[in-house]
This record gives C-alpha cells, sequence and structure tokens, in this order.
C-alpha cells in the first residue's frame, strides 16, 4: 500500500527507511555483471567496488573471504567479473550495497561466447545484412577519422590516403580506443560527424590488441550507431584476425588502418594509368569502327548500283524498248493479217456482187413498176422495159416475144 504523507502529516524518517528496506528486499539475488574497480581484503571479508562496463555506475560489494579464494584463477582489480548478490540496505546511513555469495570472473572462452551470441541477436535483426551496406563514394572529398590522439592508427591512414591522394581532406575525432569509456567517445564522435554534410565516409581505425582492449568494438550500442548511421562506416580495427562486431555492421571492413585508407582514397597514379589504358582503348575502338565503317562504304562503291546508278535504269529502258519492238511487231503482224482476211472477203463479196454477172453480159429486165422480168408473160407488145446493164440502164419497148424451151436446171446439174 502506498505511503500517504503530507506537510501536515509527514512520515518519520525509519518509516521510510523501513519501507526502503522492504522494497530492496523483495529484488532478491541478482547475477550481476561488471568490472572490479577496487579490491580490499581484511581478515574474513573483502570489500570491492563494482563498476558498470558502459555507464558511470558503480556500487559498494561486500563477500566473504572465501569466496574470492574458491575462484579457480586469481580475482583482481580490473577483472570482468559475475556475480552473485543480493542487494542490502543499511537503515542506520542510508547505504546500499550488494553482498555476494558467489564471484565469478570471465574468462576469454567465456567472453568470446558472450561476443558470439550478442553477435547472433544482432544478425537475427538483421543489422549485418549486406542489402544494409552503403556503398562507397569513388572520390570522397572530405573523410571523417575516428581515432586515439597521436595513435599509430591516426598516422597510417592520414599518412596513407595523402599519399594516395593529397587533396583528400580529413575531419578527425578523437576518442578512447579502450577501456570502458571507449564506446561511448566512438558513439558521440561518430553521431557528430554524421551530423556534418560535408562528411563522405567515416573510417574507425585502432592498431593491433588483446580481445579485451577490443571489446569497445564489439558494444551493442556502437553497433546500433553504425547501422543508423547515414554515412558509409569503414571499420579499420585491429589486424587482419581480429573481428569485433564493428566489422559486421559496418559498411566495408579493412583489415587495417592503412588498407582502410587504400580502400577509402584512390591512388593518384593508379587513376592516371586507368585513364591512360582508357584513352588508348577508346582511341582503338574509334580506329576500327572507323575502319569498319570505311570498308562498308568502300564495298557499297563497288556494287554496280553505287558505281553506275543508271545501270538499273538503263536495264529497265533496254527491257521496255524490247518491249515496244515486240508490241510493234505483235501489231504489224496482226494487221496484215487482217488486210489480208478483209481482201480475201471483200473478193468473195465481190465475187457474189450481181454487177459481176453483168460485167459477164447479163443484164436485169423491169417494167415500168421495177418488177424484175423473169418470164415472157409478165410483158406483152409496145410494153416499156428497163434493161440494167453493168455500167447503166436502156429503156426499150417490147415487139413480140418468143418462148424458148424450157430447160430443167436441176437437170442440167
Amino acid at each position: 500500500m502506498a505511503l500517504e504523507t503530507s506537510p501536515d502529516s509527514p512520515a518519520p524518517l525509519r518509516v521510510i527507511s523501513s519501507l526502503m528496506s522492504d522494497y530492496i528486499a523483495r529484488l532478491g539475488a541478482q547475477w550481476i555483471e561488471g568490472e572490479i574497480a577496487q579490491l580490499t581484503r581484511r581478515q574474513g571479508v573483502c570489500f570491492l567496488t563494482l563498476r558498470d562496463l558502459d555507464a558511470k555506475i558503480s556500487m559498494s560489494v561486500t563477500c566473504h573471504r572465501s569466496v574470492l579464494d574458491r575462484s579457480p584463477t586469481p580475482i583482481t582489480e580490473g577483472a570482468r567479473v559475475v556475480i552473485h548478490a543480493k542487494p542490502d540496505f543499511y537503515p542506520a546511513n542510508g547505504s546500499l550495497s550488494l553482498n555476494a555469495r558467489d564471484v565469478r570472473p570471465v574468462g576469454m572462452g567465456e567472453l568470446l561466447a558472450r561476443i558470439e551470441q550478442r553477435r547472433q541477436l544482432l544478425a537475427a535483426e538483421g543489422l549485418f545484412d549486406a542489402a544494409r551496406k552503403k556503398p562507397l563514394p569513388f572520390l570522397p572529398h572530405r573523410i571523417g577519422l575516428i581515432t586515439g590522439k597521436g595513435s599509430a592508427a591516426e598516422h597510417d591512414v592520414l599518412e596513407n590516403a595523402r599519399l594516395r591522394w593529397p587533396g583528400v581532406e580529413f575531419d578527425v575525432s578523437y576518442a578512447l580506443m579502450q577501456g570502458n569509456q571507449a564506446a561511448a567517445q566512438v558513439i558521440t564522435a561518430l553521431r557528430a560527424l554524421d551530423a556534418e554534410e560535408s562528411v563522405d565516409v567515416i573510417v574507425i581505425a585502432r592498431g593491433g590488441g588483446s580481445v579485451e582492449d577490443l571489446l569497445p568494438f564489439s558494444d551493442e550500442g556502437l553497433v546500433r550507431a553504425v547501422a543508423a548511421a547515414r554515412t558509409p562506416v569503414v571499420s579499420a580495427i585491429g589486424h587482419e584476425p581480429d573481428t569485433p562486431l564493428l566489422d559486421y555492421v559496418a559498411d566495408l571492413r579493412a583489415s587495417t588502418p592503412t588498407d582502410a585508407a587504400k580502400r577509402v582514397v584512390p591512388a593518384v597514379a593508379d587513376e592516371l594509368h586507368h585513364l591512360t589504358q582508357l584513352r588508348r582503348r577508346s582511341r582503338y575502338a574509334v580506329d576500327q569502327r572507323l575502319a569498319r565503317e570505311q570498308h562498308r562504304l568502300d564495298a557499297l562503291r563497288t556494287r554496280p548500283a553505287i558505281a553506275r546508278p543508271t545501270t538499273l535504269i538503263d536495264e529497265q529502258t533496254r527491257r521496255v524498248d524490247d518491249l515496244r519492238a515486240r508490241a510493234s511487231r505483235s501489231l504489224g503482224h496482226r494487221l496484215d493479217l487482217a488486210h489480208h482476211e478483209a481482201a480475201a472477203q471483200l473478193a468473195r463479196i465481190r465475187a457474189l456482187s450481181p454487177l459481176r454477172t453483168l460485167e459477164r453480159g447479163y443484164a436485169v429486165a423491169q417494167t415500168a413498176d421495177g418488177t424484175v422480168v423473169t418470164s415472157i408473160g409478165q410483158v406483152g407488145p409496145d410494153d416499156e422495159v428497163s434493161l440494167r446493164v453493168v455500167d447503166g440502164h436502156a429503156l426499150l419497148r417490147t415487139l413480140s416475144t418468143t418462148a424458148a424451151p424450157h430447160t430443167d436446171l436441176d437437170e442440167e446439174s
């Protein structure tokens, strides 16, 4: 139940102290990780100061001497430990401390196991995915460098980068490269450089060291800060075998600070040589293309249609002339045949004409009304008869008629 107090009805200090003692007692014993900042051994009792690995927090710890003595490896100041302790509140002076019942040093194998576990958890979140990697600029104008002040890593990066590209600029931020405050200082420097619009890439560089020395670069907070940065980050921590978690989340991992300078900045000599090769290849490609096109033009010029454009026209003209000659000959032949046929028909018609009969001495007699006289019975004495001969008519008068012997034409034939 919450304690109700007021200016007129305050609670005694002993009541508050008792409540705090009850609250803390209910927390129970917990496993706690930290670093021993101070250790004092006395007869039967040991007094320790346990410091947080990242934050500026420390707390007093007491334990029986036997708790430290049964550890397989000596426990000294600076050692990373895991303790099983119960918080104790002392109402007499209002102090809070931890009463340790077990103290275990964190060995190398266990330390690496913790880093591997952290790596797997962060990888499961996708912080190490290749799709998250940002490409580095080909020629950065300004490079942010986070390193230790006056360190060999600083010298290696600056010297090699300026040898490769003298015009490159650096914005150097110094931070602790080992110890409890290293990760926090590197995160602060990283965020400051990431906020600078002129910084194109950030290099975090440190020389080699032990696993404990490189622990800040496996800090979860630093890993998340690098993953959240908008500027590409290059990790250049330790030597080739060293692989802190920063290497996994960085956009590019360099084996050493010198390698980082080579990976971030192109070499002027190499680029000039590459440009020379490109110019030579481009010139060769253009010359080859021109030679091929010239060969094609020469081949086109040798074709008859291009060499003598009128060849096709002359050929068609000859074809037209031949067709016209053939058509003229065919038409003339048809006309000659038609002429001969018409002449033959005319000859046949003329042969059947009555005029041909009249030309042979025959004549046609007609009465006054135009009736052809075929018998003597059609005329009598003194009748006028018109006689049609080949070249005209003669008007005759009948004097007499005489019958001729009748001859049957069928019998004569």
